[in-house]
């Protein structure tokens, strides 16, 4: 399977797994892209999947269909502009074209309030991808658009017990805003120093900075860090309390919103 990262609009990623032959993609909000990966690859659109109803995600849809039918699977708990097939929390996709992958749904409100995830296992030797749309970002995570602090701290940790190897695949492109922001909440952690170092290089080439994994996640995302000791006590100084996760998680990202 080959995993790539098709840029849409000014910082959009719309993922794409094919065999060669078959592709499925996520979160295509933008069909242009989609299509010129489908010509330049010789490839027949399997599925779509979607995560949640933002346009950003959900805008090129409908162009694509109609010149790529195709199943899409999407939440369950939210409007979406096509049929889709409907799924949440426990939920598996699979697509017989692509060699009957099999794809885990996980619930993870936060961002909206059906938010989903989708996982496709470890095979043929592959770690496992992790599709997370807005909830997970490298560095940090979505804003709380219409879920609660307490939600996407749940989400946040059911993504972070994935296996150490998983693939992260987010819809942004904003690794480097949000190592400058957890460099500020964590300032003393050598992994986002270096970590920032790698990613300036990568953007410099215009390299996309993801997929990331879950292992360096743990050890650089603030929005999963809500234990540790410097992850605390700099909440604390904006009014937490260090003892709360929750609360944690709430004022970080608050924080967050208004951080330059």
């Amino acid at each position: 399977m080959n995993l790539v990262a098709l840029p849409a609009f000014d910082d959009n990623y719309i993922w794409m797994l094919h065999d060669g032959h078959q592709a499925l993609v996520v979160d295509p909000g933008d069909a242009e892209p989609v299509r010129a990966a489908l010509e330049r690859h010789s490839l027949e659109l399997a599925a779509i999947l979607v995560t949640h109803h933002h346009g950003d995600h959900v805008g090129g849809v409908c162009a694509l269909l109609a010149s790529n039918p195709a199943p899409v699977w999407g939440p369950a708990r939210e409007s979406l502009p096509v049929e889709v097939t409907r799924v949440s929390d426990g939920d598996l996709v699979r697509i017989d074209a692509l060699g009957g992958l099999a794809i885990d749904v996980i619930d993870v409100p936060g961002h909206t309030a059906g938010h989903v995830a989708y996982v496709v296992p470890a095979r043929d030797g592959q770690p496992p991808i992790l599709f997370c749309g807005d909830t997970l970002f490298s560095a940090g995570c979505g804003r709380l658009f219409e879920g609660t602090p307490a939600q996407m701290h749940a989400s946040l940790g059911r993504l972070a017990a994935l296996p150490s190897d998983t693939r992260v695949c987010c819809a942004h492109e904003y690794t480097l805003a949000n190592l400058r922001f957890a460099r500020a909440v964590e300032p003393d952690n050598p992994a986002i120093q270096a970590h920032q170092s790698r990613c300036e290089s990568l953007r410099d080439e215009r390299v996309p900075t993801l997929p990331s994994h879950i292992a360096l996640e743990r050890q650089i995302n603030p929005y999963l860090r809500c234990d540790q000791p410097q992850v605390m006590a700099s909440a604390a100084t904006r009014g937490a309390n260090p003892a709360d996760p929750v609360s944690v998680l709430a004022t970080i990202r608050a924080w967050k919103n208004e951080f330059r």
